[in-house]
């Protein structure tokens, strides 16, 4: 059964989940990169359809995004219990696979662990791997298994 994490505040933040909060606090906050937190996306306006029935829009808002020097998305962060079924649902790995369509950026999956955060890239036509990180200081093209070269 799904259940919502308890609303977490910090340094005036307020996080959907304890989860979220640790990885603010942990990795986010003092990194030196620029991020945004909750930043939305639309990923569908609103539109009508037969004899003027309006269908609301459909957005999402990823937990972190993290920029690099420059100024250029570096990481998209959505944290997460677990990577299974039971930490992501049908309808959020639908969200993700819009978001990524939409903006052509990966959408990377976090479970945040005591010293370091796992991430994965769901959805994949390549086999995903999940790698282990510190900080933000890699490729997120390392959670991709690709074929080598023959």
């Amino acid at each position: 059964m799904w259940t919502k994490g308890n609303k977490t505040k910090v340094n005036g933040i307020t996080f959907d989940s304890q989860k979220e909060a640790n990885f603010y606090t942990r990795f986010v906050q003092d990194s030196g990169y620029k991020y945004e937190i909750h930043k939305p996306y639309i990923l569908l306006n609103k539109f009508v359809v037969k004899d003027n029935i309006s269908i609301r829009g459909l957005k999402y808002t990823p937990d972190f995004i993290i920029y690099d020097k420059q100024g250029k998305i570096l990481h998209v962060y959505d944290v997460k219990n677990s990577f299974t079924v039971y930490g992501i649902d049908q309808a959020a790995q639908l969200r993700f696979k819009l978001f990524m369509y939409t903006y052509h950026l990966p959408l990377e999956c976090v479970v945040v662990r005591t010293h370091d955060f796992k991430t994965t890239i769901l959805g994949t036509t390549k086999k995903r791997k999940v790698t282990i990180h510190k900080s933000f200081d890699y490729n997120w093209q390392e959670n991709l298994v690709l074929p080598v070269d023959k």
